[in-house]
C-alpha cells in the first residue's frame, strides 16, 4: 500500500508501539501551526480528554496535537508527553510565563485479548511519537495505537479478527480531505459494496455476521456488561485543508460518522468508545459555498470510508487473532 502525504494539509502523524504488549499510541499533531478542531462522540463506553474545549464558543480555539491510544483509561496519562514536547519547542496556548498545550485524547480498549492487560503507552512513548511523526504516513495495520485493535467481537473477543491504523485521501487541490482510523470495533468491517471482510469467527466454525445476527434476535454473551466489557472503540480524524469554524468542521464529524456506520456493522454501540475527530487550519475561518460544503462532506465520508477498509487489509495477527495482512 502506497504512503499518504499529508504535507498539504500540514499534520504530521507519529506511532509510538509496544508490540511485545501489544499497545501503543498515536499522535497526529501540526507541522509548525495548531490546528482547529471538532468533534463528535458515537459510543457509549469512551475515554477521553480534554474534549470539552472543542465544543463551539469555548475559549481555547485551538489544539497542538491529538492523541489517540491504546492501554483504555490508563493510557490518557501518556498525554502528559505530547505536552512535554510541545512545551519544550514553544507550542502551545500562550499565558504568563510559558505555554500551556492544549492536546485532546482518545483511547481504545485493547487490554485483551492481544498482548498483556498491564502493558500501556506511557508519556515517554508518546513523546517519542510526536517526535517521530511526519508528514508522509508509511505505516499502516498493526501500528501505534492500533498495535492491539480487534474487530468482530459480538461472540466474544477470543473470536476476534486483527484490527488497525488506516489512512486515506480523497480529492484534489484546497478540497481535498484527508482521513486517519484506529479500528478496534464491537461489529465487524465491510468494503466498498457491502462484501464484510473482517468478520468475527464462531466457536463450531465459520464467520458470524454481527448486523444480521442482531437483526434476527442473537445477542452478545451476557457476560458483556460494565464490569466486563469487550475491547472495543475506533477512533477517527477527518482533516481538510481550507480553515473552517467549528460549525463547519462539526458538519465534516457528521459525514465521517456515516461512512463508519456503513463500514462498520454494529457501530456506535454501548460497548463502543467511537470518537471522531475533525482538523483543519486554525487561521480565520472562510466560508464554503453551499455546493462545495456537500461536496467536502462526501469526500470526507469516502476518505474515512477507505481508511476503515485499509486498517483492516493491512492488519497483521497476533497472539492467536488471524489478520488479513497474514494472507
Amino acid at each position: 500500500m502506497s504512503a499518504i502525504d499529508l504535507t498539504p494539509f500540514g499534520l504530521a502523524v507519529g506511532h509510538a508501539t509496544d508490540a511485545a504488549g501489544g499497545t501503543g499510541c498515536t499522535v497526529v499533531r501540526g507541522v509548525d501551526a495548531p490546528l482547529r478542531a471538532g468533534v463528535a462522540v458515537l459510543g457509549r463506553a469512551t475515554g477521553t480528554r480534554e474534549l470539552a474545549l472543542l465544543a463551539p464558543g469555548h475559549l481555547v480555539d485551538r489544539v497542538d496535537a491529538l492523541l489517540l491510544t491504546g492501554g483504555s483509561a490508563y493510557g490518557l496519562d501518556a498525554a502528559a508527553g505530547v505536552m512535554r514536547w510541545m512545551e519544550e519547542r514553544g507550542h502551545g496556548f500562550p499565558v504568563g510565563g510559558g505555554v500551556v498545550p492544549i492536546v485532546p485524547a482518545a483511547v481504545i480498549f485493547d487490554l485483551a485479548p492481544c498482548g498483556r492487560f498491564d502493558a500501556r503507552p506511557t508519556p515517554a512513548m508518546a513523546y517519542d511519537a510526536c517526535d517521530r511523526a511526519r508528514p508522509v504516513v508509511d505505516a499502516q495495520g498493526s501500528v501505534g495505537a492500533a498495535t492491539g485493535a480487534t474487530v468482530g467481537k459480538l461472540l466474544g473477543p477470543a473470536g476476534a479478527m486483527k484490527g488497525g491504523f488506516g489512512a486515506a485521501v480523497v480529492g484534489e487541490g484546497d478540497g481535498a480531505c484527508a482521513a486517519l482510523v484506529v479500528v478496534n470495533a464491537f461489529g465487524d468491517v465491510r468494503a466498498r459494496g457491502g462484501r464484510i471482510v473482517a468478520v468475527g469467527r464462531a466457536p463450531e466454525g465459520g464467520f458470524v455476521d454481527t448486523r444480521a445476527r442482531l437483526a434476527h434476535g442473537g445477542a452478545p454473551p451476557d457476560r458483556y456488561g460494565a464490569a466486563d466489557a469487550p475491547p472495543n472503540t475506533t477512533l477517527a480524524v477527518v482533516a481538510v485543508r481550507r480553515p473552517l469554524d467549528r460549525a463547519a468542521l462539526g458538519g465534516l464529524v457528521a459525514a465521517a460518522d456515516v461512512a463508519q456506520h456503513r463500514r462498520i456493522t454494529a457501530c456506535g454501540t454501548s460497548f463502543d468508545g467511537d470518537v471522531v475527530f475533525a482538523l483543519g487550519p486554525a487561521a480565520p475561518a472562510v466560508a464554503l459555498p453551499p455546493g462545495e460544503a456537500v461536496a467536502q462532506k462526501s469526500r470526507a465520508a469516502l476518505a474515512l470510508a477507505l481508511a476503515v477498509e485499509r486498517a483492516v487489509w493491512l492488519a497483521a495477527g497476533r497472539d492467536g487473532i488471524p489478520g488479513l495482512a497474514d494472507g
